[in-house]
């Protein structure tokens, strides 16, 4: 029997294998189920084992498919490797920095932290993707980006070959129109009480903790949005629509773009900051800039109450 490998093939199993799901894989993929599952079962009869087995409403990797997993994970994290080691023997070429940022990043944030990364020699051609973080995880497991910046770092118990950096911190404060923000000063946070408040969406990981702190305070704004979007939550705080939490290193910015003053700081409550990057032998130039550079994108001032 032909036991030779068709790398299509075990790719197909192993995105499979990762989201315990033909029809999740094949969404990621951009195939039919039916084509994925066919190209799967070709793939059996190569090895000559069943690698999958219904679970549920999904699937599950058999012993056998465990193993073949494994090994195919580890291909393809070294084909990445392999890829990126290629591109820097040709000075020449202006190498690409594939970064997904997710939604609950401050975009103006993403590009402080990402502007030392552009200085590098070759500086590198920045393709930015913007979205929620369990998807762009799953283009980071595809080798699909190179970079993720998040408010959290890698949650356990996926299998994703990378590990989190985390990159600083900043204490979060209640912004808004000049209207709003000014009153609340005097007895703050007791003059929340009542005031409106936009909130992040329930991906955001201050989200809880700022519903706690205000809970603590025995203090209760009424809350008139909810947004998985920072600038678009941003934009209505600019309206006059109400009081948003925002990083307080984005105070300057609020108050010279958008007009918005700080009300007060929420006490206690810090939004940190990730990259997250698969696991290589080395990191690019880019990415180790970045990462090194990262601490001087928060001023002395953000972590303070």
């Amino acid at each position: 029997m032909d036991r030779s490998l068709n790398l299509k093939h075990l790719q197909y199993f192993w995105a499979v294998g990762r989201w315990s799901s033909v029809a999740a894989a094949a969404d990621r993929l951009h195939l039919t189920p039916q084509t994925l599952s066919g190209q799967i079962k070709l793939l059996e009869r190569r090895l000559g084992q069943t690698l999958l087995q219904p679970a549920g409403r999904g699937v599950e990797l058999t012993e056998a498919g465990r193993l073949v997993w494994a090994y195919a994970d580890e291909m393809f994290a070294l084909g990445g490797e392999l890829r990126a080691a290629l591109a820097a023997f040709r000075p020449t070429a202006r190498l690409r920095l594939r970064v997904g940022i997710a939604d609950q990043v401050p975009k103006s944030l993403a590009h402080r932290l990402l502007a030392p990364a552009l200085a590098a020699d070759p500086p590198p051609r920045l393709l930015c993707r913007e979205g929620r973080l369990d998807d762009l995880l799953g283009e980071l497991a595809l080798q699909r980006l190179d970079l993720v910046l998040a408010d959290r770092p890698l949650p356990p118990g996926l299998s994703v070959r990378a590990h989190s950096h985390r990159l600083g911190e900043s204490v979060i404060g209640l912004f808004g129109t000049t209207d709003l923000a000014r009153p609340c000063r005097e007895d703050f946070p007791a003059s929340l009480r009542g005031k409106p408040l936009l909130l992040p969406g329930e991906d955001a990981s201050t989200r809880t903790l700022l519903l706690d702190w205000l809970q603590s305070q025995r203090v209760m704004p009424e809350i008139v949005a909810e947004f998985d979007d920072t600038a678009l939550m941003k934009a209505f705080g600019r309206a006059g629509t109400g009081l948003f939490p925002a990083p307080l290193i984005l105070a300057d910015e609020l108050q010279q773009h958008f007009g918005c003053e700080l009300a007060g700081l929420a006490a206690g409550v810090r939004e940190q900051y990730f990259a997250i990057v698969p696991r290589r032998r080395s990191e690019p130039v880019a990415i180790r800039r970045l990462i090194e550079t990262a601490a001087a994108s928060f001023g002395a001032h953000a972590s303070r109450d």
